[in-house]
């Protein structure tokens, strides 16, 4: 009859693998908790009549990709900073949008280079792309149609943006 080698030392190691495998797991979701992307980050636009606008940023292809999209609406004085990875004539849709918007290119020097108010939703393909801007741009911000008219928004004003956390 053969019995088993196991005995206390085989056990206090099968401990230590175990719990060095949980401390591992714990490290690895602390570290993607604290350090991943924070989706939370928003953006205060400052228009040059003193009037902001809190943004919610667009940056990862997810974002850029789906934007507004299935929204039902947007609180007052709120939008889209749309963060393109490279400037460009960027072309953007309204896919799946369920409110028309007004929308601002914006290039690197942070000044308004070409406005397009009450853009339409897209509920369905095709759906048209708007743009490119006359010139290039990194970032476009899509707010509630109508706003561009009642805030006095123009082609040449340069913003600021400061980001919140």
């Amino acid at each position: 009859m053969v019995k088993s080698a196991r005995g206390p030392e085989s056990e206090q190691r099968r401990k230590k693998i175990v719990t060095f495998v949980l401390l591992v797991i714990l490290l690895i979701s602390v570290s993607l908790f604290l350090g991943g992307p924070k989706e939370s980050d928003l953006i205060i636009v400052e228009f040059p009549n003193g009037k902001t606008m809190e943004t919610e940023v667009a940056s990862t292809p997810e974002k850029l990709l789906f934007g507004l999209a299935f929204r039902e609406g947007l609180p007052a004085d709120t939008g889209m900073l749309y963060i393109f990875e490279s400037t460009g004539l960027h072309r953007v849709r309204t896919r799946q949008f369920r409110i028309p918007v007004d929308m601002l290119w914006i290039d690197e020097s942070h000044h308004v280079v070409h406005i397009l108010e009450q853009v339409p939703p897209c509920a369905q393909d095709p759906c048209p792309l708007y743009g490119p801007p006359p010139e290039p741009i990194r970032y476009l911000i899509e707010a509630d149609a109508g706003y561009v008219r009642r805030e006095g928004i123009a082609v040449g004003m340069e913003l600021k943006f400061t980001l919140r956390m």
